[in-house]
């Protein structure tokens, strides 16, 4: 390699290892736009074909992304979920190196109706709590949740301070449970979940549906409503055995 392209690759690197830090370290924020590619070869006093590489390599990468007549942006983290486990969505939101934040928007006791009864498996004369809170990540909206809990399992739920803290990890950490189902669902946005994830109505949303029962009984029905594009399902599994 000549003196001429060593100096390049050593531009190049220090280029992409800057751009990359700031992104990474949550000083250029999601959605934060970047200066254009000509500012930045003035800034750098590079080529402007070396500073396109960089925005290159750091769209394949999935950091930031081009749009046309816009600019280009910082790019929203993807989130990912794992099937196969019961997620802490808070837990979800800090691998992705943004900060977290939850809002309780409802909380109310009540006996269950027939169609909560079917969905917990419970007698229609079963005390329950409904709660409806928001998963944020960056102050953005991350999740919607919409959860029953079966008091008749879990009592104590109906005096836990749910407006502190999101009720998934506090059941993980008083109600062991012994079963769980997961179901996931591909569904358009209605207007409501629109509006509190904000995002467009009609847009498609991952919607995971989880029960969980302990030894004894059924515990909760939640369900886990992401914008679709922000969001992965992730399963790890290994060959059965032949």
């Amino acid at each position: 390699m000549t003196k001429s392209n060593t100096s390049r690759s050593t531009l190049h690197q220090t280029i992409l290892a800057d751009l990359e830090r700031k992104i990474v370290s949550g000083e250029w924020p999601p959605g934060h736009k970047l200066p254009f590619e000509v500012e930045l070869a003035r800034s750098y006093e590079v080529s402007r074909m070396t500073v396109n590489k960089v925005m290159t390599q750091l769209t394949k990468a999935g950091l930031i992304e081009r749009r046309k007549r816009s600019g280009t942006f910082v790019a929203k983290p993807r989130g990912q979920s794992a099937i196969l486990e019961i997620t802490d969505v808070e837990a979800e939101v800090r691998a992705l190196n943004l900060p977290y934040s939850y809002k309780l928007m409802s909380s109310v006791i009540r006996k269950a109706n027939r169609h909560d009864a079917a969905l917990l498996e419970v007698p229609g004369t079963t005390d329950i709590l409904e709660i409806r809170a928001l998963h944020m990540a960056h102050g953005e909206p991350f999740c919607l949740e919409e959860r029953l809990i079966n008091l008749g399992t879990v009592p104590e739920a109906a005096h836990a301070p749910f407006a502190d803290g999101p009720a998934g990890a506090w059941l993980v950490q008083r109600v062991p449970w012994s079963a769980a189902e997961h179901k996931i669902f591909a569904i358009t946005a209605t207007a409501d979940i629109a509006r509190l994830l904000e995002i467009a109505a009609r847009v498609a949303c991952l919607l995971i549906q989880r029960r969980t029962w302990s030894t004894a009984g059924p515990v909760t029905f939640v369900r886990f409503t992401y914008p679709g594009e922000k969001h992965a399902i992730v399963a790890s599994f290994t060959p059965a055995a032949g």
